[in-house]
């Protein structure tokens, strides 16, 4: 392992992560399973790029069927693209009608910024203080695990992220009119500095801030000063998009809101690099016209295959369903998991993105979390931790996460927090 991790530092760099204090090198998957270089086999609890299952078989015949015969940019016309658009966009319930296809959530994020000033004029983004969005020179000025060089620009503001036990405002009763009150006064400075309010983005299950529990409507009083305001709203899908909540296709639509740009990501592929921007139609023409946007592989022929078998196999197999089943008895486990060890200070998810929240002594339990997620891995469970202090355990598996495999994760972390905490 040594020699790879050296070349690996050398070539991707020193800093490139590997998750675990000692790495897993992969050689195949299937389903749920990942087997590395050993042939030792591990329960994939974290990795939501293969959205339908490592290797799926459908998936993999679709790439491989669509690579034989033909792949191309999109100045030429090809039928497959127009097929997946169409299926695609009448997964969502309201007037979002037409889409860019992109190769993965960074640029979509990047183009949704600007379809947003395209439509207004003005450049101020509203974001949370918690939040990740991407790796392009526009979307890191949102990210918060790293101060850009130079500072964040005078464009952006963050404003507190929601959360379940240290809640905007003091209280959970009181965190839906807190965040609002942030995004106003956001409003107001950017207003107040020239800028005005371009667009308000946010993941709509606030994924990275921690998955906390929301209630319906959490987010209506911050979108109408928004929209009061000329800005518009992005949700960016690519963490709880594609049924993976369980109740919902989208996590927007659990929280009862319409946006006017959804970008979309690593599963919309099952691990083929593709994304997409869906939006409003008057929305698209108008970016068309503010800027000359082309992507050489954005919606080639292969990624188009991709993506529909995906979105096949996803309603064959019925896997939003799979989602809320599943991730509700895995819930119930964890629960009487945490009945056992009081480290765990709460347990929360939607359908199969869900996690446990470790504190020790009335403060969060980084230290404790990061030890647990080594833990797991050595004992075959893969899974990593999020939020503000990484002290939540972050389970997001593929979607054919089965009941048993929900009882291997349970027990398996009741035996490792016995060892550990």
């Amino acid at each position: 392992m040594s020699e790879i991790l050296e070349r690996r530092a050398r070539l991707l760099g020193p800093h490139m992560t590997t998750f675990y204090r000692e790495p897993v090198r992969v050689a195949r998957g299937k389903g749920v399973w990942l087997w590395d270089t050993n042939g030792r086999q591990y329960l994939d609890c974290y990795n939501n790029v293969p959205h339908v299952g490592h290797c799926h078989p459908r998936v993999v015949e679709a790439i491989s069927k669509q690579a034989s015969e033909l792949n191309t940019h999109t100045r030429y016309v090809h039928d497959l693209i127009l097929d997946y658009g169409e299926a695609l966009v009448a997964k969502f319930a309201h007037d979002l009608e037409s889409m860019v296809m992109v190769c993965s959530g960074s640029e979509a994020n990047d183009v949704a910024l600007r379809m947003a000033q395209a439509m207004n004029g003005k450049t101020g983004i509203i974001g949370t203080d918690n939040t990740y969005h991407g790796n392009t020179t526009a979307v890191s000025q949102l990210n918060s695990s790293k101060v850009p060089i130079g500072g964040y620009l005078d464009h952006i503001r963050q404003v507190p992220a929601p959360d379940n036990l240290a809640p905007v405002g003091g209280t959970r009763a009181e965190q839906a009119e807190a965040f609002a009150a942030g995004v106003e006064n956001a409003i107001a400075e950017l207003e107040a500095s020239g800028h005005g309010v371009s667009a308000l983005i946010v993941c709509p299950y606030f994924a990275n801030e921690g998955f906390p529990t929301l209630e319906r409507g959490f987010m209506d009083r911050a979108i109408s000063a928004v929209r009061k305001a000329g800005g518009l709203i992005i949700a960016d899908e690519v963490q709880p998009g594609f049924g993976r909540i369980g109740s919902h296709w989208w996590g927007h639509e659990k929280l009862g809101f319409a946006p006017d740009i959804v970008t979309l990501g690593k599963p919309m592929g099952n691990g083929h690099p593709v994304a997409a921007v869906v939006t409003r139609h008057d929305v698209l023409t108008c970016f068309q016209e503010q800027f000359k946007y082309f992507n050489t592989f954005g919606g080639n022929p292969v990624s188009a295959a991709a993506a529909m078998a995906v979105l096949n196999v996803i309603e064959e197999e019925d896997l939003v369903a799979n989602a809320a089943d599943v991730g509700a008895y895995a819930l119930g486990l964890l629960t009487e998991v945490a009945k056992r060890h009081d480290v765990i200070a709460d347990v929360r998810g939607s359908g199969l993105f869900f996690g446990a929240e470790l504190w020790r002594d009335g403060k969060p339990a980084t230290e404790l979390c990061a030890l647990m997620v080594d833990e797991m891995r050595d004992r075959g469970v893969l899974l990593h931790s999020v939020g503000r202090h990484d002290n939540t355990l972050k389970v997001r598996p593929p979607c054919v996460f089965s009941h048993a495999n929900a009882d291997q994760l349970a027990d398996t972390l009741d035996a490792a927090l016995e060892v550990v905490a």
